[in-house]
């Protein structure tokens, strides 16, 4: 298998530390607002690698955090804590926020058929690993203490801008005058590892006892203390979106190396954005779409899966609602594809010319989730199979298979049963149009569509579908 490296930008051969075990860490969300389909396509690249480790053969051990402390609105430590703004904004306590909008994320991967991590772990839960790795960090000279924070000296790790090509003095660039900045932070890249409960963070509500005071951590460093707790001091991928990439993992980088002397991720995993408009999909922007959106626009969560298929997870993907319609309409023909193929239970003999079109199809579809996860590619495979001269059984035995990588649960489509009065209204269309009384017939149409419904003319009979 060959996977691109955002460290290297290269695309390597992926050898796992200790194969077959694969170490896998996603960042997960921080949990203070709705869970946006922008997200979403993120966690589906994160779940088609995974997906394909394990057919390929890898054993993966796969760990997600949830961030319910410590995240501020601005990843460099500027603005006020997410989780105190979602609680403001919802008028509840950030704990209830937390579990609320927590569940609501597990809810809509569930529906999106992720499979979910071994291990989801709440920052909350890992303060003590976190005030270990901090005193560890103290200890080898790598931070200062000031009124208000202990932070990392980012001029005391000389790899410390390896994973992002920006340098580290440009990054002093953005800081504007009106944000509040700690007036004896060394440098505008050095970063919080813990927040005393001082100054703009008094009224912080979430704080616990450490060294140093009474407070709270900050974001980056709840991934390292989870990641090396569960999965080790080097884990073999890290992922997440590239809008981690500059502060974030960089961060991670940074602290997790100083403490251990060992390198810490052997490959990074990065996913593009998804626009909307042409613009990233962001709460921030509040231009973001959750799945009830989606499902009030009648499309299935499958359907929007479906969608992010069709994009590389190293290329941007730009969200329209058109887009999004006519996946749920190749998603429909798919299932019917799958449930028609299924019926033909009566297996035949293959000709050696069939045999060996069937093993093609499924050796260029393992040549294709090979190079650098080319779903796309893979996807255009499984059509061209689905049209191709096999035996129908063949055909069904190579898309469930090739589901398990896609995890559109073709294997589980069902026939879709329609209420007996839309079946009587569209017979009775159907007989109209043989009178060729076609204006009785268009109200009949209209009528069955009001419903929910849509009929479609083949030849002298007619199907009807759910809209």
């Amino acid at each position: 298998m060959y996977l691109y490296n955002t460290a290297t930008r290269k695309i390597e051969q992926f050898n796992p530390l200790n194969p077959p075990l694969v170490t896998y860490y996603t960042c997960g969300p921080t949990v203070y607002d709705y869970t946006h389909i922008g997200h979403m396509r993120t966690y589906i690249n994160d779940d088609l690698l995974k997906r394909t480790l394990n057919y390929l053969g890898y054993r993966v051990k796969h760990v997600m955090n949830i961030t319910d402390v410590g995240h501020l609105t601005g990843d460099d430590d500027r603005g006020e804590d997410k989780l105190e703004k979602g609680a403001k904004k919802q008028k509840k306590t950030v704990w209830d926020v937390a579990k609320f909008f927590t569940n609501y994320f597990f809810d809509t991967m569930d529906k999106l058929n992720i499979i979910m991590p071994d291990i989801t772990c709440r920052a909350t839960d890992h303060i003590d690993s976190m005030i270990q790795i901090i005193e560890v960090l103290q200890r080898k000279g790598f931070t200062y203490e000031t009124k208000e924070a202990v932070y990392f000296d980012t001029a005391k790790f000389k790899k410390y801008g390896k994973l992002n090509p920006q340098k580290k003095q440009e990054k002093v660039i953005g800081a504007r005058e009106e944000v509040y900045i700690d007036p004896q932070k060394k440098h505008p890249a050095d970063f919080a590892l813990w927040f005393k409960r001082v100054g703009r963070f008094k009224n912080h509500t979430m704080r616990w006892r450490s060294p140093w005071s009474d407070g709270f951590p900050g974001w980056h460093i709840e991934c390292s203390a989870m990641s090396m707790k569960y999965l080790g001091e080097t884990i073999d991928i890290h992922a997440g979106g590239v809008d981690h990439l500059t502060i974030h993992h960089e961060n991670e980088i940074a602290q997790s190396e100083a403490a251990t002397d060992k390198p810490f991720v052997k490959y990074w995993f990065h996913n593009e954005f998804l626009l909307v408009e042409g613009k990233k999909m962001s709460k921030s922007l509040n231009n973001f779409y959750t799945l009830e959106d989606i499902k009030k626009r009648k499309i299935e969560p499958l359907a929007l899966r479906y969608f992010f298929l069709q994009s590389h997870y190293r290329q941007q993907m730009n969200f329209t609602w058109e887009a999004a319609k006519a996946a749920q309409e190749a998603y429909r023909k798919l299932t019917e594809i799958a449930l028609s193929t299924k019926k033909q239970i009566q297996r035949q003999t293959l000709s050696l010319e069939k045999l060996e079109k069937v093993d093609q199809y499924r050796q260029r579809f393992i040549r294709a989730i090979n190079d650098d996860l080319q779903i796309p590619q893979a996807l255009a495979i499984m059509w061209e199979t689905i049209k191709s001269n096999i035996p129908s059984t063949d055909k069904y035995d190579l898309i469930v298979d090739f589901d398990q990588i896609f995890g559109l649960k073709l294997s589980e489509a069902k026939e879709q049963t329609v209420p007996e009065t839309i079946i009587k209204l569209a017979e009775e269309r159907h007989l109209a149009r043989q009178k060729k009384d076609f204006k009785k017939a268009d109200q009949l149409r209209k009528k069955v569509r009001d419903l929910g419904y849509q009929i479609e003319d083949i030849e002298n009979r007619f199907k009807i579908r759910p809209l």
